[in-house]
């Protein structure tokens, strides 16, 4: 990968998209702050976004559908103690930036009074994890097609029994610029790119439907033959194992996770209640149990907004904070929060680089990047040849989690029985019961094969939605309650 400076490319790119078209400069954004200061606000910045994105679809071998979507505005965010006030504009110009600053004075009563807005801004250190891709620009409209006509082609080679394709293709330019009440000014050039497939495959009247895909920070070269090849290969493989699938039985049984996508569990049933803002507010399942245990022995599980390329990975976050990577539980320890700067400041932690938002007309708070668990010591063979009677998941669809107590109920989009220590029969309709907190107390082998995700996740939390990666290795887990259909 060819290196970059961030503060050169990204700054310029930023400056030329978001400032220069609208009479915009340095000077008049630390003024627009500076009205907020006028009153007793303890913290402000603007955030302002450019956004490109197209989506195309195809199904019954035809593309049907296609969007291209320009948005851009900005964001105002005045921060007085616990108290937030928050306007945004898609008009990006001068007087809407004061008009919306005016607006965000109703709360600075509250305020010390005692921060000084800066009077000079200054550019910030940032990573280098991907480059300042447009990957709309990457393909002409004509390749767009053909890409998905390819993947479908595959997939339909791939077993007679397929019956439909649905493929799509997305691709997004995000320019982010990031100015604060204390001078830093900090941008972030973020391109981002997926394919998916979806096959459904028939045999004897019974249909059954198979998903994969992928994506990450780069442009669409990165999609060749070879990885559409493997995106088609996993959807036909999970539709007709379905096919033959048997009904899962229910009860309290061994359960042995496979690595990389079933890391959406600790994303879900863990992760979230790891989020300052949870645990600030004591709603969480872990507030003010650092130090505490709170998973096996040989449990370490963090968020790394720094892995190069990847889905959830971000130079900087969404308030100009370089990314890290943040270790959540060590050896089973509970060891720390993923924060932003509000709930870090409140909580007297440090601020780990995880503010994110969904757009410039959203607050930001903390969310997970990439979320995963380290590897153990044990071979995934030995693991499955350890385990007399119990269920083995791939792979997973739909789930819900209550942060409050950490109850989480997910479904097996792909599982099968293991019978004294052999992977068997495929099953359909199991679906895991439990705790996350307490299903990390029963982790009792994890493997030496930790896989992230392809790149597909995207994380809902209070009705914004970003994107994150997820992974894990091969795990197994004790007297995990299934939920069945036999």
């Amino acid at each position: 990968m060819t290196p970059f400076e961030p503060n050169l490319s990204s700054m310029a790119i930023a400056r030329d998209v978001l400032l220069t078209p609208f009479g915009l400069d340095e000077g008049k954004l630390l003024t627009t702050l500076g009205t907020m200061f006028t009153h007793k606000v303890d913290y402000a910045d603007l955030y302002f976004q450019f956004t490109k994105s197209e989506g195309w679809s195809l199904e019954e071998g035809i593309v049907k559908t296609g969007s291209f979507s320009i948005d851009q505005g900005v964001g105002v965010r005045a921060v007085s103690g616990e108290r937030t006030a928050f306007a945004y504009s898609d008009d990006i110009s001068e007087r809407a930036l004061l008009d919306a600053a005016a607006a965000t004075r109703t709360i600075a009563r509250v305020g010390t009074g005692k921060i000084k807005v800066a009077t000079s801004a200054r550019p910030t250190g940032g990573r280098s994890l991907y480059l300042p891709h447009d990957p709309l620009a990457s393909l002409d409209a004509a390749a767009k097609v053909r890409l998905l006509e390819r993947v479908e082609k595959l997939a339909r080679a791939k077993d007679p029994r397929v019956v439909q394709v649905m493929a799509g293709l997305a691709g997004e330019y995000d320019v982010v610029l990031v100015v604060r009440s204390d001078g830093v000014l900090a941008a972030d050039i973020r391109p981002l790119v997926r394919v998916s497939v979806t096959v459904i495959a028939e045999q004897d009247g019974r249909r059954e439907m198979g998903s994969s895909g992928g994506g990450g920070r780069f442009d669409y070269a990165y999609f060749t033959d070879e990885i559409l090849e493997q995106y088609a290969s996993e959807a036909v493989k999970s539709a007709c194992v379905n096919l033959e699938a048997r009904p899962a039985p229910a009860g309290p049984m061994t359960l042995v996770l496979g690595p990389g996508w079933p890391g959406v569990l600790l994303h879900e049933a863990v992760g979230h209640g790891l989020e300052g803002d949870f645990n600030r507010k004591g709603s969480s399942m872990y507030s003010g149990r650092i130090g505490e245990r709170v998973a096996a022995k040989g449990v370490t599980v963090v968020d790394d907004g720094t892995l190069q390329d990847r889905r959830g990975s971000l130079n900087m976050d969404d308030e100009g904070n370089p990314t890290q990577c943040t270790t959540l539980i060590e050896d089973g320890i509970l060891k720390g929060y993923i924060q932003d700067t509000l709930n870090a400041r409140l909580m007297k932690m440090p601020i780990t680089g995880n503010a994110r938002r969904e757009s410039f007309a959203h607050l930001p708070m903390p969310r997970m990047t990439n979320t995963y668990m380290l590897a153990g010591d044990k071979d995934p063979q030995e693991i499955i040849a350890s385990v007399k009677n119990g269920l083995y998941a791939v792979n997973f669809g739909g789930g819900q989690v209550d942060i409050t107590n950490g109850k989480f109920v997910f479904s097996a989009s792909e599982a099968y029985m293991i019978e004294n220590g052999k992977v068997t029969y495929p099953v359909k309709g199991a679906t895991l019961i439990g705790n996350g907190p307490d299903v990390m107390n029963r982790v009792s082998m994890i493997g030496n094969d930790m896989r992230l995700d392809s790149g597909v996740g995207v994380c809902g939390k209070e009705g914004q939605s970003v994107p994150v990666g997820v992974g894990q290795p091969t795990l197994r887990i004790e007297d995990v309650t299934v939920g069945g259909t036999a």
